[in-house]
């Protein structure tokens, strides 16, 4: 049956990191939400109800009989029974809010619904950007019993230090580990196939280091950190997100975070991750067109796709960066850093369009990746309409 990945109400919410992507490919914890359901449900036949501008890239549902689902969740067992189980024209609902429904996508419509059942056990739900690190803890937990069960991880090198029980460490074939430190008593660590821990790095779980990544000499990593496929770590780093293909390869700090992909630091960006009256974060929110308090006293930086910074960037509590931007200017930037910003700063002028398709097309290449006229699409209509 084919799945339907919705972005429901929540695609807004998660502005800068969705301009790219419908909510079901952001990553937390090892996987993204789309990987994480297709493994829960075993099936791979999917499709998106995004925006329209994405739908080019993001296949459009077929109009047939469909499980409609939205993905920013963590279910527990029952829930994903109780979805499994879901017959023509009924439905779940989580705090008001349809998550689960069979339905016919050839008349697309909730009057389709003759049954609504209330789940009424508590889900960690993911309503907006920050939700990805404060609750990728609970991620990392969920994914790492999803991926491992079964499974029989690769043996640790003698040449590292390791604190905690074993059974919180998995390596996958072809991952390399050697001369670093590892504490699993704070969190499980995961490390991906063929990923790489150089020496002289120290992880205290959880961690995630995806397919393919690396964690650069010396790095200093705390959890709960996810760094996405085909990337590099270096420097310091606590509890962020990187969505994959992104380096910060450098020294220098950034915590509380979500970095979205083909993003690249520069040599000692910094990013403050607490205010110095140690209030409450204030983040931009596209809804609303307004800083929102977060309730966060820890909040760094949200990055979106394409976006660099250069060498000995400072970046303030709080900064929210869009898609395809280029900081390089001397002093802090704002807290708002908008698409195709070529500096940083206000009413710095656009990096233009035809020079960014360039750009990813070089950064692309590196990793195999062809950037695609739907990519470019997307790039444009971003360009022209945010």
């Amino acid at each position: 049956m084919q799945l339907v990945f919705s972005d429901a109400q929540y695609w807004e919410d998660f502005l800068p990191l969705t301009f790219t992507r419908p909510v079901a490919e952001m990553r937390c914890g090892i996987l993204t939400f789309s990987e994480r359901w297709q493994k829960m449900l075993e099936n791979t036949e999917i499709s998106y109800f995004t925006e329209a501008y994405l739908q080019q890239k993001f296949r459009e549902p077929e109009k047939k009989e469909s499980l409609f689902l939205v993905t920013n969740f963590l279910p527990t067992q029952s829930v994903i029974q109780q979805i499994k189980e879901l017959q023509q024209g009924e439905a779940l609902v989580y705090e008001d809010e349809l998550i689960a429904a069979r339905i016919n996508m050839k008349d697309f419509s909730l009057h389709q619904i003759e049954k609504m059942t209330d789940i009424k056990e508590e889900l960690v739900f993911f309503k907006k950007p920050t939700d990805l690190f404060t609750y990728n803890n609970k991620a990392i937990d969920f994914d790492f019993e999803l991926l491992t069960q079964g499974k029989t991880s690769q043996e640790l090198s003698s040449t590292n230090g390791f604190l905690g029980d074993k059974k919180d460490l998995f390596i996958e074939e072809g991952a390399a580990v050697e001369f670093s430190t590892l504490n699993t008593k704070t969190g499980k660590i995961y490390i991906g196939k063929n990923a790489e821990v150089m020496e002289g790095c120290n992880l205290r779980g959880p961690i995630a280091l995806c397919e393919e990544s690396k964690f650069n000499l010396g790095a200093k990593i705390y959890g709960a950190t996810t760094v996405g496929p085909h990337s590099k770590v270096g420097g310091e780093v606590s509890n962020i997100i990187i969505f994959g293909y992104s380096n910060k390869g450098h020294d220098g700090f950034v915590g509380n975070s979500v970095i979205g992909e083909w993003c690249n630091l520069g040599a000692d960006t910094n990013s403050s991750n607490l205010k110095n009256n140690y209030g409450h974060v204030k983040l931009w929110n596209y809804r609303t067109k307004a800083f929102e308090d977060t309730g966060l006293q820890f909040a760094g930086l949200i990055m979106g796709d394409h976006s660099k910074t250069a060498i000995n960037t400072q970046l303030n509590t709080g900064t929210v960066i869009g898609v395809a931007s280029n900081i390089f200017k001397e002093g802090f930037p704002p807290n708002l850093i908008e698409n195709f910003s070529w500096g940083g700063f206000k009413d710095d002028e656009r990096f233009k369009l035809d020079k960014a398709y360039e750009v990813a097309e070089k950064v692309m290449a590196r990793r195999k990746v062809p950037l695609t006229d739907d990519d470019k699409a997307i790039f444009k209509h971003i360009f022209d309409t945010y």
